[in-house]
């Protein structure tokens, strides 16, 4: 548990990105999306849900600091 917990806290901008993603890729299908149904990624809230969080994870991901090696 304490190793899971130490993970979270090292890597826990990525997190955060994964969340903001995903709930920006929901508001973006809810609010614009694709009225025809022949986009990809905006036709349907699962796959914009999903392409959010990976472009939110990958986004805040990076700005974590690298530890500098001595």
């Amino acid at each position: 548990m304490e190793k899971l917990l130490n993970y979270i806290k090292i890597n826990w901008l990525t997190f955060a990105g994964l969340g903001a993603g995903a709930i920006a890729g929901y508001l973006y299908w809810y609010f614009i999306g694709c009225q025809s149904g022949t986009c990809p990624i905006t036709s349907s809230p699962l796959n914009s849900t999903i392409y959010g969080t990976i472009m939110g994870g990958l986004l805040f991901s990076m700005f974590k600091k690298e530890k500098k090696k001595s």
